[in-house]
């Protein structure tokens, strides 16, 4: 199908992270607005989702100031974890969705 699709990279300097990391904008959804993305790949889903879980709970912490087990209750209620990706077995891609308000 015809598109066109824009996308703007910003580059976090001095960062340190270990997979892809996204925020987009998620119209027409129930949530509208800003989302935060971490997402782990690998051949094993079950390990992929605890990474992307991981990997939330990390940016929680750094971008909320917010203890791990508190960041881990946020994500409890508010994440949205996907299997994003399995058709270049065996790296699947899990990746776990924030509403960013």
């Amino acid at each position: 199908m015809p598109m066109t699709v824009t996308a703007r990279f910003d580059l976090a300097k001095n960062a340190e992270i270990a997979e892809v990391q996204i925020r987009r904008s998620r119209p027409r959804h129930p949530v509208d607005g800003e989302w935060h993305i971490t997402t782990a790949h690998g051949p094993n889903l079950m390990e992929d989702a605890k990474q992307a879980t991981r990997y939330m709970i990390d940016w929680l912490g750094i971008h909320y100031d917010l203890e791990p087990s508190d960041a881990y209750l946020i994500r409890t209620v508010a994440g949205n974890l996907h299997i994003s990706e399995v058709v270049d077995a065996p790296n699947w891609v899990v990746s776990m969705h924030m509403p960013q308000r």
